[in-house]
This record gives C-alpha cells, sequence and structure tokens, in this order.
C-alpha cells in the first residue's frame, strides 16, 4: 500500500526518490518558510513547522490509476491522522505527464481536480458517512473517504494571479474535519488567527479574495467552492463531484 510519508523521512531518503518529488518537496517547503510572503494559510505553516504534514506522491497517468494511488493514500491517512498532531494534513503532489499549456489551463485542472475526487470515491468500501449531506448543493456537504470528512485545498501551474493557489504541481491537501473543529473550539483564538489570514490572503494575492471563501455550516456557504477556487472571482453553478460507484478496470 502507498503511505503517507512524513518530511524527515523523505529528505533523508531523497537519493532514492524520483527527482519530481524533491522538486515538489523544496517548492513547498520554500513556500511555508518563505519571510517575506508569508502564506496565508497560518495552520498550514504551524502544521509544516511542527512537523505534522503527512506527503504523499501521486503519478496522473489515467483517471483511474491516479483514483488508486490517492485511494490508498487516503486509507492509509484516515487511519493514524488522529495520533499525528492537532494542525495535521494530507498534501498531495501530482504530476501529470502532459502537463496543459493551453488558454484553459485552469479549467483544465479544475475538470482533472473533480475527476479526480469522483473516481476516488468510486473506490471507498465504506458508506458515505450517515452526519454527512450527500448533496455538494446542501451547505453541510464536504468531501470524505473511509467515514472521514475532509476540507479539500487544490493548487495548480496554471494559476498565476492567485497565488495562494500557485504551485509548480498540482497540488492536493486534505484537512480532516476533526482537525477544523478543534481549531475553532476557542472562538477568541479562532477570530483573531481568521483576521490574520485575511491580512496575509490580501498582503500575498494581487486580487481580492474569492468571494466563494466562507464559513462551514453558513447557510449561504458550499464547501465544494472553496476546494477550487479560479484565478477569476467567477466559478462553477453546480458542482461536477459524482458519488460514481464504478468497479476499477482490471488492466493486467
Amino acid at each position: 500500500m502507498i503511505k503517507p510519508m512524513k518530511l524527515e523521512d523523505i529528505l533523508q531518503a531523497q537519493e532514492k526518490c524520483n527527482s519530481w518529488h524533491m522538486d515538489a518537496i523544496q517548492h513547498w517547503t520554500a513556500k511555508m518558510t518563505d519571510r517575506e510572503f508569508k502564506f496565508p494559510c497560518i495552520p498550514a505553516v504551524q502544521g509544516f513547522a511542527l512537523h505534522q504534514l503527512r506527503y504523499g506522491f501521486v503519478q496522473y497517468t489515467d483517471d483511474f490509476d491516479a483514483a488508486e494511488q490517492l485511494a490508498a493514500l487516503l486509507l492509509n491517512y484516515g487511519k493514524q491522522s488522529r495520533a499525528i498532531g492537532p494542525y495535521t494534513s494530507l498534501v498531495i503532489f501530482i504530476q501529470n505527464e502532459t502537463e496543459p499549456q493551453r488558454k484553459d489551463g485552469v479549467e483544465h485542472y479544475e475538470r482533472l481536480f473533480w475527476s479526480l475526487l469522483s473516481h476516488t470515491t468510486a473506490l471507498d468500501r465504506k458508506p458515505w458517512p450517515a452526519h454527512v449531506p450527500s448533496d455538494p448543493s446542501d451547505h453541510l456537504w464536504e468531501y470524505c473517504y473511509d467515514g472521514e470528512p475532509y476540507f479539500v485545498y487544490c493548487g495548480t501551474p496554471a494559476h498565476k494571479i492567485r497565488r495562494s493557489r500557485s504551485f509548480p504541481y498540482m497540488v492536493l491537501a486534505f484537512t480532516p474535519r476533526w482537525v477544523l473543529e478543534r481549531f475553532n473550539s476557542v472562538p477568541e483564538r479562532v477570530d483573531k488567527v481568521k483576521r490574520m489570514i485575511r491580512r496575509r490572503l490580501h498582503a500575498y494575492d494581487p486580487v481580492p479574495p474569492h468571494p466563494d471563501l466562507n464559513v462551514y455550516g453558513a447557510k449561504n456557504n458550499y464547501e465544494w467552492r472553496q476546494y477550487f477556487l479560479r484565478d477569476s472571482g467567477h466559478s462553477l453553478l453546480s458542482c461536477p463531484f459524482m458519488r460514481m460507484y464504478l468497479e476499477c478496470e482490471d488492466k493486467t
């Protein structure tokens, strides 16, 4: 089974790692430790500093193969996440063998993102959690795998203006809902950190914060819209996520 890795384990085994793995890790480290342009998500930076982030790599050759890799990483991570710490997330770097250099670059990655989540869900052996709506148009919906709800962040090489979503590789970060609930359990701290995040976001991105950024549970909030933010302030009218219970084709 493909297992999430600690940063120190990746660095110690770098001679055995693919070159693009190390390149992704170096860019991620630079992003998390930049003192001049501070990454807006303070909990992510804290998770990095505390060594509570876990990492995985996906080689995207086709939807089913990539979904199998992501499903294995999510399954393993979900079983260990509560023992890691309160700032943990699973960070997945994805190399697409045909990185698009087209006018629809961001939209291409948007389609890729939702296709990957949908195909990964098709491999889930556990039923969708009863307490989480299965319809993305419900304000309490969020992505789940193996019974664990997650907030999902996506960054891509095609993002040029929204720097907070720009990365040399497609990158996904899965943050368990229990992490966010624990963080939100102290209202005074939450309000202070959220104000700091907003200030950082204004300084980091040369465009205003995306209008879809909102608070989970709010009646006018849709989590899926925050997963993938375009460079522009526009967004899809409906969520492309499909719970496709498909059997992976036997490629042997």
